[in-house]
């Protein structure tokens, strides 16, 4: 099977911008402190946002985002902008893709005579930017959308679709995202804080985490480094209801065993782990059916606590953080909770960071309408 490589990352967080700042936030473990949202037409409860710092306000605020974790992902693979190739495609996974701009075109102040455009343009945005002629499609699967855009890059590639794919995630402040998730109370009025015994929510955020794919063939001949490889996918759906995890975790199960397949045990694993009561509890009851008695000892990295709830970017940057967990050879220690919750059975090393025994990172991302999506990244040879 033809290896899936990533040569290179790229980040923009609450926690600021690049990769390096996304690992100097893991090492530290601080826990960012949400902001009122400045929409009071948003009519919110709990009016809380994790922003990307010092982006100008206006239209096209995603597309800004996700065009500069390309370009530090690009930098980081030691490639340069310029017309790519028919075999480079572009793979973006969004929840609310450039909705903001729909949501304010109907204000005089913020028209710039541009006309009706796209909501899901990230794709087609980064692919006009960089000049990319190949494969180039939009993921919308919720807040697993990331998580599918990525296993969908690394499928183009073994498929013979393309010798190299840029890929992620990225959402940017929605009013009727945000307030979609406020009327659901699904927003804790403290901070994200997944496993936690007195969670009551998730907090929204957002982000941009994109991936530098390439076959080992492409990246050979070029002489590239790789963080690691992508080994192993699996997607599955509960089939259950609108927002909510089908109780028993039948498919997350299936989505985490399938990705992991014959590649053996994780080292660590990156949750979906969004802070809302039901998700937590599922997603542990799920590993410790998959991990079985090693339950207690692989240390799971709770990214959301960090960045917050990224939506479309979640898996994206979990991606991230798996590959610079992969290089460093460390698990980081969590951002630290009040007690966690007894029913929530996992180990969360918050003490100190804790050394990867084993080379292999899995990354789960879950999502409203039941789309479940797993993946592993492990050190290549």
């Amino acid at each position: 099977m033809t290896d899936v490589l990533v040569t290179g990352v790229g980040a923009v967080t609450c926690q600021g911008y690049g990769a390096a700042a996304l690992q100097q936030a893991m090492t530290g473990a601080v826990a960012p402190v949400p902001e009122r949202i400045p929409d009071p037409g948003a009519n919110l409860r709990h009016p809380l946002i994790l922003r990307v710092p010092g982006v100008a306000p206006g239209r096209g605020r995603a597309a800004r985002l996700v065009t500069t974790a390309v370009s530090e992902a690009l930098r980081d693979a030691g490639l340069e902008r310029r017309p790519w190739p028919g075999r480079v495609g572009v793979v973006i996974g969004s929840c609310m893709g450039e909705a903001m701009q729909h949501e304010s075109g109907r204000c005089a102040e913020d028209d710039d005579g541009a006309g009706w455009r796209p909501t899901f343009r990230l794709a087609s945005a980064v692919g006009e930017w960089l000049g990319a002629f190949g494969v180039n499609t939009s993921i919308s699967n919720a807040c697993a959308a990331g998580g599918f855009a990525l296993c969908l890059a690394a499928d183009l590639i073994r498929s013979g679709e393309a010798d190299m794919v840029i890929s992620g995630g990225v959402d940017a402040y929605s009013r009727v995202g945000w307030a979609s998730f406020d009327r659901l109370g699904a927003i804790d009025p403290v901070r994200c804080r997944p496993f936690d015994r007195e969670r009551r929510g998730t907090i929204l955020a957002e982000g941009a985490g994109i991936l530098v794919l390439e076959s080992g063939e492409h990246a050979r001949e070029r002489g590239a480094i790789g963080y690691g490889r992508i080994a192993g996918a699996g997607w599955s759906c509960d089939a259950h209801h609108l927002t909510a995890p089908e109780p028993t975790g039948e498919q997350i199960v299936r989505a985490m065993r399938e990705a992991l397949g014959g590649s053996g045990e994780p080292g660590c694993v990156i949750p979906h782990g969004t802070g809302t009561r039901l998700n937590d509890l599922v997603e542990s009851r799920a590993l410790r059916q998959v991990l079985g008695a090693r339950t207690g000892e692989v240390p799971l990295y709770s990214a959301k606590a960090l960045v917050g709830h990224t939506g479309g970017a979640a898996a994206a940057l979990g991606a991230v953080a798996a590959a610079l967990i992969l290089r460093s050879g460390t698990v980081p220690q969590n951002v630290a909770i009040g007690e966690q919750d007894p029913e929530c059975e996992v180990y969360l090393p918050v003490s100190g960071p804790v050394r990867l025994r084993t080379p292999r990172v899995m990354v789960n991302a879950y999502a409203f309408g039941g789309n479940n999506a797993s993946f592993v990244l492990e050190q290549a040879a």
